[in-house]
């Protein structure tokens, strides 16, 4: 148990102490599930129940499959929109694979994909005479 309190304690300082959303992310999604998982382990070890101990390893297996997946759709959404790196990050590995112009962009209210015309700009682009 002390070993979980622990882990999630350096998380909560990782994400005070880190400078970008991204290390943020890296140290708060694998520091809270290492600690999760070890107070869960504690957890099961206390009541020393089948019914205790298979819920426990649900929730810990839940959890292995939830953080690295949530942890890397908010990473991929925050890159997308732009949020800055931090200014001694020198490789950005990701650079080269996402072009911002082939994104959804804001129009008009609106998400649209560059390229594609909207139903407004349909009408107005229409110079042809109203047919009779």
């Amino acid at each position: 148990m002390l070993t979980g309190c622990a882990f999630l304690l350096l998380a909560a300082v990782g994400i005070l102490r880190m400078p970008d959303i991204f290390t943020r992310m890296s140290a708060s999604s694998k520091a809270t599930t290492l600690g999760i998982g070890c107070m869960l382990i504690a957890l099961a070890l206390h009541f020393r129940d089948v019914g205790v101990t298979t819920k426990v390893l649900l929730v810990i297996a839940f959890f292995f499959l939830k953080a690295p997946v949530a942890a890397h759709v908010l990473a991929r959404a925050a890159y997308r929109i732009g949020t800055p790196l931090w200014k001694e990050t020198f490789v950005d590995e990701l650079r080269e694979y996402y072009d911002q112009e082939e994104y959804l962009v804001h129009r008009r209210g609106g998400l649209e994909r560059p390229g594609e015309a909207s139903p407004q700009a349909d009408e107005a682009q229409d110079t042809s005479p109203p047919s009779t």
